[in-house]
C-alpha cells in the first residue's frame, strides 16, 4: 500500500510540475556561433516560444568542437524543461564516428523534440578560383593537389563532411580548415584566406547573389528552390552525392513528457506561421515539424550512414 501510494504521489507531483511550466525563464543553447544557420533558426524558436509560454527563451551560444561543447552541456541540464538546444546532422550523427571520446550519447542523453528544418549545402568559391563548374573546379584541384583550402563550420559539421565526400568520389586532395561556426569562416572566405566551401545554403547564397562568391553546386539530390539555376552534384557529374544537412531541437533526456510534447506543439506552430514560413524559404530551408519519435529513427539512421563517410575518408578528431 505505501509502495502504491509513493507511486501515486510522484505521478501527481510530476504532472502538477508539468502544469506549472514554465514558472521562469528556459534557457536555448545554440551549439555554434552566432550567425550561422543553426543561430538564426534557435532565435527564430525563442522568440516564438517566448510569446507561447510566456516566459523569456534566451539564447545562449556555446561553440565548439561541431557542436558537441553546447550539446554535451544540454545533455548534462535537469530535464526540467528549463534548458533545451539545437542539434544538428553534425552533433547528433557526424560526431558519433569522428570523435572517439564524444562526452554524450546522441541517442541515449536526449529526448528529441522536433526537427526545425533540412537544407542543402552549397559549394561555393572565391571569384579569384579559376573555376566556373565543378568540372572544372575538378581539374583545377588534381593539377595543384593541396594548394586550395576549403572552410567549414567545424571539425564533423556537415560543410566538413561535404568537402570530405567530394574529395573521396573525385580522387583530389584539399587542405580542410575548421572554423567555429559559420559566422566566423565566412569573412575568411571572402577575403580569400581559403578558397571554396561547402557552406550551408542559408549562409551561402545571399552572398552569392551578392555577386562577392561564385556557387558551383547544391549537396542534394536535386536542385534547390531558392537557388534553381545552380546544379545538383549529380548532375555536375557527381553521381550518388547527397548530404542534406538538417536542424532540430533537443531537451535533456529524462524530460517529462509533457513538457516534450508541449515543445513540440509550440515549436511546429511557430515553424508553420505564414510569416516565418516567409523567412524559412527565403534561406532555402524546408521547415521540419516532425513528431519526436519520427526525429529519433531519422537520427538512428543516420549515425552509420554518416559514419561509412567519416571512416572512408580517415577523418578522425580527438
Amino acid at each position: 500500500m505505501k509502495l502504491v501510494t509513493a507511486v501515486a504521489s510522484l505521478l501527481f507531483s510530476a504532472l502538477v510540475h508539468a502544469q506549472a511550466w514554465p514558472s521562469k525563464p528556459i534557457k536555448y543553447i545554440v551549439p555554434f556561433a552566432p550567425g550561422g544557420t543553426t543561430d538564426i533558426l534557435g532565435r527564430m524558436v525563442a522568440n516564438g516560444l517566448s510569446a507561447a509560454l510566456g516566459q523569456p527563451v534566451v539564447v545562449d551560444n556555446k561553440p565548439g568542437q561541431a557542436g558537441s561543447i553546447g550539446s554535451a552541456e544540454l545533455a548534462r541540464a535537469a530535464p526540467d524543461g528549463y534548458t533545451i538546444g539545437g542539434g544538428t546532422i553534425s552533433s547528433h550523427a557526424i560526431n558519433a564516428s569522428l570523435y572517439s571520446r564524444l562526452p554524450y550519447d546522441p541517442i541515449k542523453d536526449f529526448a528529441p523534440i522536433t526537427m526545425l528544418a533540412t537544407l542543402p549545402n552549397m559549394l561555393i568559391v572565391h571569384p579569384s578560383v579559376n573555376a566556373n563548374s565543378v568540372r572544372e573546379l575538378v581539374e583545377l584541384l588534381k593539377a595543384n593537389p593541396n594548394k586550395y583550402s576549403f572552410g567549414s563550420a567545424g571539425n564533423g559539421t556537415s560543410q566538413h563532411i561535404s568537402g570530405e565526400l567530394f574529395k573521396i568520389m573525385t580522387g583530389t586532395q584539399m587542405q580542410h580548415i575548421p572554423y567555429k561556426g559559420s559566422g566566423p569562416m565566412i569573412p575568411d572566405l571572402l577575403a580569400g584566406t581559403i578558397q571554396l566551401s561547402f557552406e550551408n545554403i542559408t549562409t551561402a547564397y545571399p552572398q552569392v547573389k551578392g555577386g562577392r562568391l561564385k556557387a558551383l553546386a547544391v549537396t542534394s539530390a536535386k536542385r534547390s528552390f531558392v537557388a534553381p539555376d545552380v546544379p545538383a552534384m549529380a548532375e555536375a557529374g557527381l553521381a550518388g552525392y547527397d548530404i542534406s544537412s538538417w536542424q532540430a531541437m533537443f531537451a535533456p533526456a529524462g524530460t517529462p513528457k509533457e513538457i516534450v510534447a508541449r515543445l513540440h506543439g509550440e515549436t511546429a506552430k511557430i515553424l508553420r506561421s505564414p510569416e516565418n514560413q516567409k523567412k524559412l524559404a527565403e534561406l532555402g530551408l524546408d521547415a521540419g515539424g516532425m513528431a519526436p519519435e519520427e526525429l529519433t529513427a531519422l537520427i538512428r539512421a543516420e549515425i552509420p550512414k554518416l559514419g561509412k563517410v567519416v571512416r572512408d575518408s580517415g577523418a578522425k578528431v580527438d
